[in-house]
């Protein structure tokens, strides 16, 4: 019971949760607001032809109101002309229509269209009002079986003499004007319903066509791996905002490409670079246990060991600390310090070395840089021993404090030793990238410390420059930000 329980949490938190496709979202918004914008064009026009028949009608009616109130006081006594128009006329028009006279005074029909008592008595009609313009509010509907009508009563001068009233009903037949709405209201609802499927068919095939380059997305991704890297998107003929997408995800598979291509060489350089010390280890190994020895040729083995453990040592240090420095989250701590003071004590550090090898070694210049200070000495130092290993004796190296504006510090180290053959130039900041300077001295450097070099000055969000000439040297130069 207790296992039950506990398993249905899980079972819950792990069942995915279904979501629209962006296809299906887009059919969705595209119907809704079409059906909407349908819905208000056929409510609207629906409407308005219901208003112009109400408004025709109404004019109808107020018309017959005066045609009778002019025959009734200018033809009162030509009987014939009242009965050709209350009895013919109304029935021969296109909205049949029925008309009433009733004397005011004994409240008795005077005269009518036939067959008007029959379904229109006179207890149907509003109260009479008195002769004025037709208002909306005097006109009384009426719907039985037989029709719907439009009813009015009116109060009209009897003949000549103002003081006789007589009450004159009109009934106008508006069945016709319904059924003109019904049909006019189906043939709305069809259009909809059409405009709704046209609209469901169109919506699919535009967001098919619109959503396609994301399927060519998808389908470039799913085929990316690490031997895959050269696949890209074309996007001339693609939307703007996807030509955009498809132009980050290039160049995402540019920087891919070449981060797999860097470590790449990287391993194959780490190999190679770790493969001779090790060998050399291990053969002396073999050899010093080939046979006894005295305690002094054990000696001698160690001391050899020992300097090639101090050689993986600084390889391995040297390969953590570029590691960590290429990490976006790798942050230093940064304080406004004197850089003069730290190149001296380089100098110093350097003076014994340089004196052996006869190198002249001086510095100019001042200036505060805001940095990590132990990384600052550390990439000075770097610079140093790679100029004094190139530069033979009774040459000089000359350190340079520049400030070219008050945004940027330049310290150049510049050597006058052979210089930098112009192919190899490009490859200086390279991991595991040494030799092929001319005319080498120390070619037993791990050949990192000019990679150590640039990483510090990307963690300085700075940059190092290099500049050389077969024959007259090289020149080393760091930008730093500066601090006025």
């Amino acid at each position: 019971m207790s296992s039950k329980n506990v398993d249905q949490p899980a079972t819950a938190a792990t069942t995915p949760r279904r979501t629209w496709s962006i296809t299906g979202r887009l059919i969705l918004h595209f119907v809704a607001s079409t059906a909407t914008l349908l819905l208000l064009a056929t409510g609207f026009l629906y409407w308005k032809l219901r208003q112009s028949l109400e408004e025709r009608d109404r004019a109808l009616l107020a018309s017959k109101v005066q045609v009778l109130h002019s025959l009734l006081r200018d033809h009162r006594e030509n009987l014939d002309l009242l009965e050709n128009e209350i009895e013919h006329e109304a029935s021969e028009s296109a909205l049949p229509y029925f008309l009433r006279i009733i004397d005011w005074e004994e409240d008795a029909s005077i005269l009518e269209t036939p067959g008007m008592g029959d379904n229109l008595a006179p207890a149907a009609f509003p109260d009479p009002v008195r002769l004025q313009p037709v208002t909306p509010e005097s006109i009384k509907p009426h719907l039985r079986r037989q029709g719907r009508h439009m009813l009015l009563a009116v109060i009209i001068p009897a003949g000549a003499d103002p003081s006789g009233h007589e009450i004159l009903q009109v009934a106008l037949d508006t069945s016709q004007d319904q059924e003109l709405l019904r049909q006019y209201l189906h043939s709305l609802l069809a259009i909809l319903g059409l405009g709704l499927v046209f609209t469901t068919v169109a919506g699919a095939w535009g967001a098919h066509l619109a959503l396609k380059p994301l399927a060519e997305i998808s389908s470039t991704a799913s085929h990316i791996s690490a031997r895959q890297l050269h696949e890209r998107l074309s996007a001339s003929l693609w939307p703007s905002e996807l030509a955009e997408l498809a132009a980050a995800f290039n160049a995402m598979l540019d920087r891919l490409e070449q981060s797999f291509d860097r470590l790449s060489d990287f391993s194959s350089d780490l190999a190679h670079e770790l493969r001779t010390p090790i060998n050399n280890l291990r053969g002396e190994a073999e050899v010093t246990l080939s046979r006894s020895r005295d305690p002094q040729e054990y000696r001698l083995q160690l001391a050899s060991s020992l300097e090639e453990f101090e050689r993986l040592s600084r390889m391995i240090d040297g390969m953590l600390f570029i590691a960590r420095s290429d990490s976006p989250a790798k942050a230093i701590e940064r304080a406004r310090f004197d850089a003069r003071k730290e190149i001296e004590a380089v100098c110093e550090f350097f003076e014994a070395l340089a004196a052996e090898q006869e190198v002249t070694v001086d510095f100019t210049g001042k200036a505060a840089i805001t940095g990590d200070r132990l990384l600052f000495r550390r990439a000075v130092s770097n610079l140093l021993s790679n100029a004094l290993k190139h530069t033979p004796s009774g040459g000089s190296v000359h350190l340079a404090l520049q400030r070219p504006t008050p945004e940027s510090v330049l310290l150049t180290v510049q050597d006058s030793g052979g210089g930098i053959s112009p192919e190899f130039l490009p490859k200086v900041f390279q991991r595991f990238s040494r030799g092929d300077r001319n005319h080498p001295i120390h070619p037993g450097g791990i050949g990192l410390g000019l990679a150590i070099v640039q990483s510090i000055m990307r963690l300085h969000h700075g940059s190092v420059e290099v500049a050389s000439e077969p024959g007259k040297g090289t020149t080393f130069t760091l930008h730093f930000p500066g601090t006025p």
